[in-house]
């Protein structure tokens, strides 16, 4: 008997561990999702912004269709803008202005057209009257699909042709039905001015992020990455022997960050955040434009260069290494040249935060110095290397090069970023 108590007891506090166990993860959730979300936040703290804006808006454009004033001039249309608001605001002022613009000329031409083939069809019979319709209708959206294939129109204006080809064949198919479409186009066309008019007020006027900024930002980073990247490399290779396995594995995980943040940028910036700023006006006190092109070209230039501090990383993770006695023959200047393109790499990245030129002593001068020192360890210990003489031609062609472009390189300076 008190055994049989005993087992009850025991099934009963397992049956309350398997009933409790889901609600306790169940409880978890929301405040795991809401570290996640205040992480989010605090990594950007814009996006906080943003969604507040958002909210603003739409309940501005919500107000088209609540308040009865408004309702009585636009009627049911006036969904029409709070879809444009939905669909046209973006996090940055140059997707806004893009989408805008987009909206706006597609809605418009759309219209236009739709109008143009209802007074073709208004004098025919009924018949004849459906077959415009439906040829129109072929017509156009055959040919408003087809363009969309071209790469001009698929990378600016592709969101135009969409919303032009959705507001033409609304308009054309619903005319058919209905004897006066003017007000109907005339109401749509007003319900997304005013939707998008709310969009870039929003986005132009209130605390705005400018594309040309994020990738002004961007190319910064991508800079002070790879002088980290080089530097933590360098820093590795000649590091003693003796170091601890954490500390080494902290240095080479840095190493990686830097040039891994270049290298997958291309995606992110030069096509998405160049597009969307060459949208974007002229802004801030001094009323300048960032140089997207430029940087699209100077980022290409950094991602070559990436590749390169790839691969003395994927020396540094091989297998075959160097003895530390060789390493410690050309230790010194090694460090220095990596000093040099380090301390390079960090003015470039000054100068363009700051929109100034950068001296051009800093690129030229004190790196071929450390060249120069590195060439002349290498020819000191011919012995060492496979194919001296080769190693050794090739290092004087280098240096022949470098002093011919010396001069040239001196008087080289980072175009003004106020121009």
């Amino acid at each position: 008997m008190v055994m049989a108590c005993t087992l009850n007891s025991i099934n009963k506090k397992s049956t309350l561990l398997m009933l409790t166990a889901p609600v306790k993860t169940i409880g978890r959730i929301p405040a795991s999702w809401g570290r996640h979300a205040w992480s989010i936040g605090r990594e950007d703290p814009r996006r906080a912004v943003h969604a507040l804006k958002a909210g603003t808006a739409l309940t501005l454009v919500s107000l088209l269709y609540i308040l009865e004033p408004f309702f009585k001039g636009i009627g049911k249309n006036a969904m029409w803008a709070v879809m444009t608001v939905v669909v046209v605001l973006e996090f940055t002022a140059g997707a806004t202005i893009c989408k805008g613009l987009n909206r706006g000329l597609g809605t418009v031409l759309a219209g236009s057209l739709a109008l143009l083939i209802e007074l073709v069809a208004a004098g025919t019979g009924k018949v004849f009257r459906a077959f415009i319709v439906g040829a129109s209708v072929f017509i156009i959206g055959f040919a408003a699909t087809y363009v969309r294939f071209f790469s001009t129109i698929k990378k600016s204006y592709d969101y135009g042709v969409l919303i032009f080809l959705l507001t033409f064949n609304l308009i054309t198919v619903s005319s058919y039905r209905q004897n006066d479409v003017l007000p109907l186009t005339r109401d749509r066309l007003s319900t997304i001015a005013i939707g998008c008019a709310i969009c870039l007020f929003m986005s132009l006027l209130v605390l705005p992020n400018w594309s040309g900024q994020d990738l002004h930002n961007s190319t910064v980073n991508k800079f002070e990455g790879l002088a980290t990247s080089i530097e933590a490399c360098v820093n590795e290779y000649f590091r003693d022997q003796d170091k601890d396995d954490n500390d080494k594995q902290e240095a080479r995980a840095s190493i990686q960050i830097g040039y891994r943040a270049v290298l997958d940028s291309e995606s992110s910036d030069e096509t998405l955040v160049a597009h969307y700023a060459s949208w974007e006006p002229r802004h801030s006190m001094h009323c300048y434009s960032y140089p997207w092109q430029k940087y699209v070209k100077l980022g290409s230039v950094l991602r070559h260069f990436a590749y390169t501090v790839a691969a003395l990383h994927g020396c540094l993770e091989s297998e075959i290494q160097t003895p530390p006695s060789v390493r410690l023959l050309f230790r010194d200047p090694c460090t220095r040249v990596a000093q040099e393109v380090v301390k390079v790499l960090q003015e470039l990245a000054v100068s363009i935060r700051r929109h100034r030129r950068c001296a051009p002593d800093v690129l030229s001068d004190h790196l071929h110095e450390a060249l120069q020192d590195l060439n002349s360890a290498i020819r000191s210990q011919p012995r060492l290397f496979l194919g001296s003489k080769r190693a050794c031609a090739t290092n004087k062609h280098m240096l022949m090069e470098l002093n011919s472009g010396n001069h040239t390189a001196s008087r080289a300076t980072l175009h003004s970023f106020n121009d």
